[in-house]
């Protein structure tokens, strides 16, 4: 049931990172509308020169602001949720391996040498020498 539970969890991570993954693909994109919508503003009213300036404001801002919506917010949050799923199914492994092992009461020296052998070598914990 744990490890059900555990994989139903990652299921919902993986595509929440799609989805952010997706925005920042998109988000330039998105900038480059609002880019053509201030252009038109802007070539709709040339005659008027006090609407030139907002118009093209609007323009470059948009661009800018799908440029950094997609780099400096949807990719970094993408990386950072990965790379804590990740951890964090290394941790729900240890979970199910530990219920298993005191379901089937073994020793707490073979305990320790289950989780080892899924730790990476720098968290590796040694009680019983």
């Amino acid at each position: 049931m744990m490890q059900r539970e555990f994989q139903a969890l990652n299921k919902r991570i993986e595509c929440t990172i799609r989805i952010l993954r997706k925005a920042a693909e998109i988000s330039p994109a998105m900038g480059l509308i609002g880019t053509l919508v201030g252009l038109v503003q802007m070539l709709g009213n040339l005659e008027d020169p006090n609407t030139i300036g907002p118009s093209m404001a609007i323009a470059l801002l948009t661009t800018f602001y799908g440029v950094i919506l997609a780099n400096m917010v949807f990719t970094p949050l993408a990386s950072k949720l990965e790379r804590n799923s990740k951890d964090d199914m290394i941790i729900a492994s240890l979970y199910v391996m530990s219920a298993a092992s005191i379901g089937k009461q073994e020793s707490p020296r073979r305990l320790e040498m289950l989780l080892n052998t899924a730790l990476p070598p720098e968290h590796r914990v040694t009680y019983y020498e």
